[in-house]
This record gives structure tokens, sequence and C-alpha cells, in this order.
């Protein structure tokens, strides 16, 4: 295959590392480098966290989708670009600790996000790919998707990507996929509890954007509420999280959306949300 043209790689750096797109008040980014496999490089992870900033504030925004263009979701880090660091005076540990810092905090902020977060897959999710969607709160993925944290196979134990693993699917699948780096399908995937269903190929964004409507149609106070809590309860022990959940169930059924919520139910008609 022949390389870029000086041209065509001019006309990919001018483009956005992450396009966004607004349809029925859902946010659709999608990772715009198809031709490095859309990996996490440092202007990746800076316009994802850019725009999944701009969304945390925009109360038109109600769920959020992210996808890819090209044949890979994402492969990762850039390990070119990290390699290109070995020469720093450090051997690039510090540009590493960023990168890594980096990625970390942008899936923090997926999972602080007040909008739900659907991941809609096709192609491979590799590594910090695979990572970022099991943070996503949901995932679509299409039967063609693969699936691996395969750094054991270079001597890099894909260790921030496990924190999201090992939240998503037993321990006994996530040791198996981080010890032996080997690639899982989509079925697979959806059998050990990494996506939520597997569709026809070409079909996941489709399938992506009906499930973001119906989150879209539910009181956004309601789901930023839930969520918050889900995370928060999940690291606790069990007698902290009844107690934390009671005082947020309790303060839920004070709201403005909880007293319509219920009224529209007693009545049998269909409520009118205010997001308070």
């Amino acid at each position: 295959m022949n390389a870029p043209s000086t041209r065509a790689r001019a006309a990919a750096a001018d483009t956005p590392v992450v396009l966004r797109k607004d349809v029925d008040r859902i946010a659709i980014l999608s990772l715009n480098r198809p031709q490095s496999r859309n990996t996490l490089s440092e202007a990746m992870l800076q316009g994802l966290l850019e725009n999944f900033a701009a969304i945390a504030n925009d109360g038109g925004v109600r769920a959020v989708i992210v996808t890819a263009d090209g044949p890979a979701f994402s492969a990762g880090h850039d390990l070119k670009e990290i390699t290109a660091h070995r020469r720093d005076a450090d051997g690039g540990r510090g540009y590493v600790k960023y990168i890594v810092e980096t990625c970390s905090t942008l899936m923090q902020n997926i999972m602080d996000l007040p909008q739900p977060v659907i991941a809609a897959v096709d192609g491979t999710a590799t590594a910090a790919g695979c990572q970022l969607v099991a943070t996503c709160d949901l995932a679509i993925a299409a039967e063609t998707a693969r699936f691996c944290t395969p750094g054991v196979h270079i001597g890099l134990f894909c260790s921030t990507p496990m924190v999201a693993l090992s939240r998503n699917v037993a321990d006994k699948h996530a040791l198996e996929m981080l010890l032996t780096g080997d690639t899982i399908s989509a079925e697979e995937a959806y059998r050990i509890g990494l996506v939520n269903r597997v569709v026809s190929a070409g079909t996941e964004r489709e399938q992506a954007l009906k499930l973001a409507r119906k989150l879209a149609g539910k009181s956004a106070l309601t789901v930023k509420i839930g969520k918050r809590a889900f995370y928060r309860q999940r690291e606790m022990s069990v007698g902290d999280a009844y107690r934390y959940a009671t005082e947020v169930m309790v303060d839920n059924m004070m709201a403005r959306d909880a007293e319509e919520g219920i009224g529209a139910f007693v009545q049998k008609r269909t409520p009118t949300w205010e997001d308070r």
C-alpha cells in the first residue's frame, strides 16, 4: 500500500480529531483519525476532553454516543508517539506519565458526566480503546467488532485499561483477557458483560441512537442523580452503600420531576419533565 501523500497528510491534520454532531438532543462524537486506527494520541485525548467538558455544561444534550470512523474503533495509545519520547532526558518517563494521567482523567470525566454515554463499536477496540468502551456507561457492538487488551504481547501489561475492564466483567474473564492478550468476538464480549448487545454490522450507530433517544426522553435530573449514585455506591461497603442510596433516594423524591413522574403514573398520563 502506498504511503499517504503530503497533501493527504496535510488535509488530515486540518480536520478535527473528534467530530461532533448533535441529533435530537444527543451529541455524537466520532474519533476521526482512521489512518492511525483512531489511536488515543495526545491530540485525540485532548479533543475528547474538550468535547466532554463542553457537553457537561450543555443542558441541551441529554445523551452522548462515542463512535469512530474507519476500520478500527481505537487501537489504544499511540505507541509511535510515546516511543519518540524515549529520546527525552528522562527516557520518556515524564511524557508517558502525562499521557496515562490524561487518559485516566478522560475516563473519569466520562463517568462523572451528567449525561449517559453509549459506545457504538465496530472494528477493533484495543488496549486503551477497549478501556474507553468499558468506561462508557453502555455499549452497542457490531457483530464484526473485536476487543482485546494485548499489552502483555509487547511487555506492557494493560494496567490502566484493567481498571475499567475489571469493573465491567468478572475477575476471571478480565484476567484471561489481560494475561493472554487474546482478541475476543463481539458475542464473547456480550457474554461476559463488556457490551450490552450485539447488532448487525453497519447498524451499531443506528441502534445506539435508538437507545440514546430512549434515555433522552427521561428526566435529565433523574438520570444525572442515578448515574452519579451508581458509580459512587459501587465502591462502598454494602452498609455504606445503603445509607448513601437512602439519602440519594430521599433527596430525589423531593425533586419536582419525581413529584411530576409519580403524579403522571397515578393519573395515567405522560409526564412533563422540568429537570429540577
